[in-house]
């Protein structure tokens, strides 16, 4: 293939990226999107056909042009992925399906997420949303784009009180989602199901705050990076920056600018 050896790393690489995820998206997902069985996996977390199928593609085409990277993918056993993850040279990180639960129910809210990790940092995060024709992409240092557009930097944050923030509720301890229900700091919430699309609709700027309990590498890894080329900041709920080298699951707190993060910080401090 005349890619092979292209450095994933650059644009032209992230545009190689980019059409084998679109390709593989309409070809495995969205024919089955409204007509796909499932079953509940150890976790509890639901898996369907167009997860493996696109796991499966993906990870051939990622090997043949990249043979020095491991491979994470979120349904591979943990023994595996915490193998690839030793990989010396890079592994990519794959959410073949985020929101699974969404495609199943009929809730176009789902989408491909891939990540390049190299010495426990994000260095390159496409997701990819097949319903909209979304692709979310940025290189590490370089900026991020949607689709061919760059994606800016935010400009003056609104106040706390007027944003709109992403909760995922069912994580949180009772006290802090206690107090997110009856006395929020924000002007309304949304939690729409998929992590991935959570992180970039965050660095488009179409929501303004962030906040997850606990959520896999695969979740986070992508499109954490792209929110961070725009400007944005996120940590765990301790404050601790996101890490890029384990499987346990991270909490997530994350604005698009650094001004909104420390007044939505500060208030998740004072009532956790």
């Amino acid at each position: 293939m005349g890619d092979q050896g292209l450095d994933p790393c650059s644009y032209a690489g992230l545009e190689v990226l980019e059409g084998l995820v679109r390709t593989v998206a309409h070809r495995e997902i969205m024919p089955r999107f409204g007509a796909s069985g499932s079953r509940l996996k150890e976790d509890g977390s639901l898996v369907t056909a167009a997860d493996t199928a696109v796991q499966a593609w993906l990870t051939e085409e990622l090997r043949i042009r990249w043979p020095n990277f491991g491979m994470v993918g979120e349904e591979m056993s943990e023994a595996e992925q915490y193998a690839a993850l030793q990989s010396p040279h890079g592994v990519w990180c794959l959410d073949p399906l985020d929101g699974t639960t969404n495609f199943v129910n009929g809730l176009p809210f789902f989408a491909v997420s891939l990540a390049l990790l190299q010495e426990g940092e994000a260095v390159l995060g496409l997701v990819y949303d097949p319903v909209r024709a979304e692709c979310f992409k940025a290189l590490r240092g370089q900026g991020a784009w949607l689709n061919a557009q760059r994606l800016p930097e935010p400009g003056r944050p609104p106040a706390l009180r007027r944003c709109l923030a992403f909760v995922d509720f069912k994580r949180l301890k009772p006290r802090l989602a206690g107090r997110l229900g009856v006395d929020p700091p924000y002007g309304s919430q949304r939690n729409c199901g998929s992590c991935a699309l959570d992180w970039c609709w965050l660095a488009a700027g179409r929501v303004h705050l962030y906040l997850h309990g606990g959520q896999k590498l695969w979740d986070y890894a992508a499109g954490s990076l792209i929110l961070r080329e725009v400007g944005g900041i996120a940590t765990t709920l301790e404050g601790d920056r996101l890490s890029y080298g384990d499987l346990k699951p991270a909490s997530a707190v994350a604005a698009r600018s650094a001004d909104l993060y420390e007044a939505w910080r500060a208030w998740i401090s004072h009532n956790a």
